[in-house]
């Protein structure tokens, strides 16, 4: 170990390195940290004082606290249902807040705003009061302070910063800026994302620390003291404003060895008393010193953290407090001896501040850490696609919450009088909830899995009363009551009661996008011929395809009568909405609708072409295996040999009592033997081609488990493969992992490179069976090269200049396992539990228990390398913030209905820039009565492009404020990403490292460009994925 100021003693690994500093480049930062008020006696001055000449220990009690995993969040609230686990959080709150006041050298910390919400709205006002005054005096610090801990892998980061909003958003209103979070704790996720770390800065946290790191990673990191360095969010992009300070922690996220103190543990406790027989605690003072000094060899500071608690620790907090009160006290006794070791209460950002100003150079990193093995053999990238139902679920819901946060806005609901923030606050709370490292990681129970699906469907139907309320206000153009709207929210199997029991219904399709989109609707019907009318009441073109028989096939779908879908293209403005009418009709003459050729794949016709084309792309067909042989790219002249289909893995089982015997599991990915070909014995029977007017389709079916339907449409730059799996049969005692896979016969020399997406942002490049920071060895091929991929993940053939690429729907596991291919992990069911605490095997069985069907899409382009980021950036885009489509009765001809209702509207004058997407729109006041002239919104916009991806779409973007229709801008100020801090007062903590490449922006010049003053400016400016966030005060106008 060594100490700062010191070179004595240092190991020689360590004097090495420093020495080499002297030659090399280093990223320096002054270490001057600046006080801005309102700091009181919270933040670092709150730290406990530590002795410059002393190892200090810093002991952090804290409990982790999962929100859902075994049992609901209720039951974890309320301690209910002990029978599966023993955790009540209401007790442990209310167990260590009389600790912390009976002591001013205690501290805690805590993370999941969920739990403590609920707990503090419970509370009296004495209670309260006694809280905000731990907080101010910095002894109950807020770390993390989002909704929950969110899973790293499977979320997306629009869903990632509205959790971290909402839980910080809580804290300043409750505890204004002593409670705002410092310091990042992802202590129990399964692998970290860079774009994580990255929002982490943006937030203006000053470090982070992680429990869980790859076991070959962590065993090299120990023996290179490399446990803490500075991870670069975005080194191409956001550069010094992207940086943080990480740290691994030692014992992952629990207590030394044999010093839980838990009475959930079974250590021993301080026995100090003489006139006792079992006195210990000379044996216990010497255990923890020699524990300390082993740990202390690993890190670069005398300093250094250890975490006492662990999951649902402190229900009894007394018996915590006692025993280390006692640890603290005879350990420091030995400084007396001669023992340099010095123990305190502390925090996580109290430890931080002290290694911060050791003035030390660090090593950087810039990778990710996916995906994260605990041992040989044993892989955690299952959980990238388990529970791909809710994975998909979630996606959506997170789409809608931003539709109706955005009419929320823009139809001035709070103005009108019309207090929405309930309904909103539910519908927030339920996705936040769900970010969960166990919740849409799919690594939860069934029973929790099904409680997180009611939550977003209870706030879907809030959330519904909120777009009512909207579209009240929006569609009459004048005293005419608008029809109250209906959502359908199963239409992707082709189900929508108020559709088929209508005869004629108006079609409301709002975009939540700022750019004008070309789009397709489907709609469940049951006649045989439809009139369709635009908003301006001109007849439009119609296709209908009829519902398959693998689609009626699908239990959820009990109650549906649809015989066919109704395609037609819509045309919707910017952040607006288009209104459609659909009449039934039995005038041939009358209707704009148009049926559908079909031919069976097995009619063996010679003169029936294999294929499907639109005006972009060529899809050869193989009419034996049912998988395509070929993607042609018409306009750009490219070809390939592409065979796309569905193939499963066998499952491995196993009793996980080690390495070679793990078991694929919820978390866990392992896979037996070669993948496998879907059996084909009903595909030529049952397939078959269908065209029309705007929609050709290829419908493969390859038997009872999966089908697939292969779609162009008239002008879209894509093929899609709509995927459908269930359900998956185990009557065979096998379990099994589903897969999409995308093989060019090697077509496209991609080599062992390939590329996924971190959160739906930035492109990581991947290379099979390696690591950039360690020597790889991997004991699983499939498992060991699959990363998460959140919304695309590419191939490149560089010397041709080709780009294979495929967009999912939602998060999956996926990659390269050879040259020229691609694959993506949709659906599992499996036989055994992976022996990671969840104790039940991923067996998903649907409603009618016979094993849950799943459908999906998946968006393939093939283009030059050059072009492709323009279309998969904005096709990504599309696909998260997708329009909303709702029906309402039409009472009226459509001629009439144009004349009373706003068929089409626009919030904005003319369309934000191809590479701006406007992130967050959303009110941003407390709850009121009465309405109000005067409300203030949070906008974010951002940058969708990186830099250098495209040579137009990737340079700077200015965004005028003054387009908006709905309302005007009269005072503006920027904040940090989570919306808690003016950005003009942010003052991280400055870090030295060592750099591997130069940065593209720098700290001074965001805050050079900071709003931090009142009067708007007309436009703002983006650089390449730049977020900037704003609280606007608005004189709303109509």
């Amino acid at each position: 170990m060594f100490y700062s100021g010191m070179m004595a003693g240092w190991p020689s690994i360590v004097v090495s390195a420093v020495i080499c500093l002297f030659f090399a480049d280093v990223h320096a930062r002054p270490n001057v940290v600046e006080f801005a008020p309102p700091e009181p006696q919270c933040g670092y001055r709150s730290c406990p004082a530590t002795s410059p000449t002393m190892l200090n220990v810093h002991l952090v009690p804290h409990t982790h606290d999962d929100v859902g995993w075994l049992k609901t969040v209720d039951q974890y609230f309320y301690g209910s249902r002990n029978d599966i686990q023993h955790a009540g959080v209401q007790y442990i709150l209310d167990s260590v807040i009389p600790e912390l006041l009976s002591d001013p050298t205690k501290r805690f910390i805590y993370v999941e705003m969920a739990f403590f919400a609920r707990w503090w709205r419970e509370q009296d006002n004495i209670m309260k009061e006694n809280v905000r005054k731990l907080v101010n005096e910095g002894r109950l610090e807020f770390v993390l302070g989002g909704w929950c801990m969110n899973d790293e892998a499977s979320t997306h980061y629009n869903a990632m910063i509205d959790q971290h909003t909402l839980g910080f958003s809580f804290l300043e209103q409750e505890f204004g800026a002593c409670a705002r979070p410092r310091v990042g704790w992802q202590i129990d996720p399964f692998g970290h994302s860079r774009e994580q770390a990255s929002m982490f800065a943006q937030f203006g946290f000053d470090g982070l620390f992680f429990g869980r790191l790859d076991y070959q990673d962590k065993d090299n990191r120990l023996k290179q003291n490399n446990m803490e360095f500075v991870w670069r969010g975005s080194p191409k992009n956001l550069g010094e404003a992207s940086e943080l300070f990480t740290g691994v922690l030692y014992n992952h996220y629990v207590p030394p060895p044999g010093f839980c103190f838990d009475e959930s543990c079974n250590d021993e406790p301080i026995m100090d008393d003489e006139r006792m027989h079992d006195v210990n605690i000379q044996s216990r003072v010497q255990d923890f010193i020699k524990i300390v000094n082993d740990q202390a060899q690993h890190f670069h500071s005398n300093n250094i953290m250890m975490t006492m608690g662990s999951d649902f620790q402190y229900q009894n907090a007394h018996t915590w407090y006692k025993n280390m009160d006692k640890l603290i006290k005879y350990v420091n006794q030995q400084q007396s001896n001669g023992s340099n070791i010095n123990l305190l209460y502390s925090t996580p950002s109290c430890y931080l501040f002290n290694v911060n100003h050791l003035n030390q150079v660090w090593n950087s990193t810039k990778d990710d850490f996916f995906p994260y093995a605990s041992r040989e053999n044993t892989f955690w990238s299952g959980y990238f696609s388990s529970r791909a139902a809710l994975k998909g679920y979630a996606r959506k819901s997170n789409n809608f919450l931003q539709v109706c946060k955005q009419l929320d806005v823009l139809a001035n609901l709070m103005r009108q009088g019309v207090n929405v923030t309930e309904d909103l606050r539910l519908y927030k709370e339920a996705l936040g909830v769900v970010q969960h490292h166990d919740g849409v990681s799919g690594t939860e129970k069934q029973h929790v899995a099904n409680d997180y699906a009611q939550r977003l469907a209870a706030g879907a139907e809030k959330c519904q009363k909120v777009t009512n309320a909207a579209f009240e206000k929006l569609l009459p153009k004048g005293s005419e009551k608008a029809p109250s709207q209906v959502y359908c929210p199963l239409t992707n199997i082709s189900y929508c009661e108020f559709t088929e029991h209508n005869k004629q219904f108006m079609v409301t399709i709002y975009n939540p996008l700022g750019h004008a989109v070309t789009d397709y609707v489907r709609i469940p019907v049951l006649a045989s011929m439809y009139r369709v009318v635009d908003p301006t009441g001109a007849n439009v073109t119609a296709q209908l395809v009829p519902v398959s028989e693998e689609t009626k096939k699908i239990p959820e779908r009990n109650g549906s009568i649809a015989q066919s879908e109704l395609f037609f293209q819509v045309e919707l403005p910017p952040l607006g909405y288009s209104t459609y009418f659909v009449m039934e009709t039995k005038n041939s003459d009358e209707a704009t609708s148009k049926t559908s050729k079909i031919v069976p794949v097995s009619s063996g016709k010679a003169d029936i072409p294999l294929y499907i084309q639109n005006d972009e792309y060529l899809v050869l067909l193989d009419n034996i295996n049912g998988n395509t042989l070929g993607i042609n790219n018409k306009k750009k002249k490219i070809d390939l040999p592409v065979n796309q289909g569905i193939w499963w893995y066998e499952a491995y089982g196993g009793n996980c009592s080690k390495g070679e015997f793990q078991a694929s599991g919820a978390y866990a990915l392992r896979t037996k033997g070669e993948r496998h070909r879907v059996s084909d014995k009903e595909m030529q029977l049952n397939s078959y081609i269908l065209t029309g007017e705007l929609v050709q389709e290829a419908h493969m079916i390859f038997g009872d488990e999966a089908s697939q339907v292969i779609r162009l449409y008239n002008n879209k730059p894509y093929v899609e493969f709509e995927w459908t799996v269930g359900p998956i049969n185990i009557k065979d005692k096998i379990g099994k992992e589903y897969i999409t896979l995308y093989d060019t016969q090697q077509t496209v020399e991609s080599g062992d490179l390939f590329y996924t997406d971190a959160n739906g942002r930035e492109i990581l490049e991947r290379r099979r069976d390696h690591r950039n920071t360690w020597s790889f060895n991997n004991t699983e091929h499939v498992a060991g090269n699959y990363f998460p991929v959140n919304s695309r993940i590419y191939i490149q053939d560089k010397a041709k200049n080709q780009q294979l690429t495929v967009l999912t729907d939602r998060s999956e596991g996926g990659g390269s396992l050879e040259s020229g291919t691609m694959e993506l992990l949709v659906h599992r069911r499996l036989l055994y539990d992976d022996h990671f605490g969840v104790g039940e095997p991923l067996n998903e069985t649907g409603a009618d228990g016979q094993g849950l069907v799943v459908r999906g899409k998946q968006l393939a382009l093939l283009d030059t390398i050059k072009d492709s980021p323009a279309l998969h950036r904005s096709l990504a885009l599309r696909m998260y913030m997708a329009p909303s489509v709702s029906f309402s009765p039409l009472t009226m001809t459509p001629e009439q209905a144009v004349a009373k209702y706003n068929t089409q509207w626009s919030a904005l004058k003319k369309p934000l820039p191809a590479n701006v997407h406007m992130l967050t729109l959303e009110q941003w006041v407390l709850p009121s009565i009465m309405p109000v002239e005067v409300s203030q919104i949070l906008l974010r916009f951002e940058h969708i492009y990186e830099k250098d991806e495209d040579p137009v779409l990737s340079q700077p973007a200015t965004v005028n404020l003054t387009d908006f229709t709905t309302f005007k801008i009269e005072a503006m100020r920027e904040l940090t990403l989570g919306a808690n801090l003016p950005l003009s007062e942010l003052n991280r903590l400055p870090w030295g490292y060592i750099p591997d490449s130069e940065e593209s922006l720098r700290k001074e010049e965001l805050l050079r460009t900071a709003i931090p003053h009142s009067d708007p400016p007309a436009t703002i400016t983006l650089q390449p994925m730049q977020i900037r966030t704003f609280v606007a005060t608005l004189n709303t106008q109509h």
